[in-house]
């Protein structure tokens, strides 16, 4: 595959492929994932791997930009990869593809910086998708699984109610308008075009929104705009 492709996207400028790493036990299915996204143009398949552990060793040496991986695997778990993966590559998005509906599996999942969570009841033709949502910027859900994410808001909303509440961590004016618009599910171009900023200085408004926040991903940060109240969940 060329280290170039243009993408229509970003207005025809020529840009490095999507480098994915893939992660799952059953190597027929790792195989035909690969299969698949060797015919997409923008995406690079850099390696595979069968188990958590041989994940974190090789996202350390190939650097992907997203790892596809999932959650229930022998040695380490895709949780516990995850986590691993994020502190040695904090570049990679990880997008977890399972069977598991288990909430929580979700909910770790997300807490251990996991952009994407998707069953693997989705076309595998679907995936191709997905991995650009995601190196987008964007946080991605199975539908099956968001009214029990949605659930679990709500459920937050009241035990943070029940119980005192720690003091909120200041945020600037800007970083709360960002997010806010992160909330609502917008990726990081879109909230560029909405605040008339830099795509550049949204990232760096996330990342100090992160840190102060002592989050993981932006999927956390939109828990946490949930639960206090920056966002509601009807």
């Amino acid at each position: 595959m060329s280290n170039d492709v243009d993408s229509g996207a970003l207005g025809g400028a020529p840009v490095e492929p999507i480098r994915v790493l893939i992660v799952d036990d059953h190597a027929l299915f790792r195989r035909g994932l690969e299969m698949v996204l060797e015919q997409e143009p923008d995406i690079d398949v850099v390696g595979e791997a069968g188990d958590g552990a041989e994940a974190v060793a090789k996202a350390a040496d190939l650097l992907p930009d997203i790892v596809l991986m999932d959650v229930r695997m022998p040695k380490r778990s895709g949780i516990e990869a995850c986590l691993a993966i994020k502190d040695t590559v904090p570049s990679a998005n990880i997008i977890m593809l399972t069977i598991s509906d288990e909430e929580v599996d979700l909910y770790d999942a997300i807490k251990a910086g996991a952009m994407g969570y998707l069953l693997k009841e989705i076309s595998i033709e679907e995936v191709a998708g997905a991995i650009r949502a995601v190196y987008g910027g964007q946080s991605l859900i199975s539908p099956s699984m968001a009214s029990k994410l949605l659930n679990e808001f709500a459920s937050m909303i009241r035990r943070q109610d029940d119980r005192q509440q720690l003091p909120t961590p200041r945020l600037t004016e800007r970083e709360m308008e960002v997010l806010r618009l992160v909330a609502k599910g917008m990726n990081n171009r879109d909230i560029a075009r909405e605040l008339f900023i830099s795509e550049n200085t949204v990232k760096n408004h996330i990342r100090n929104i992160l840190e102060k926040l002592q989050l993981h991903s932006r999927m956390e940060a939109v828990v946490y705009a949930v639960r206090e109240k920056l966002l509601e969940i009807t």
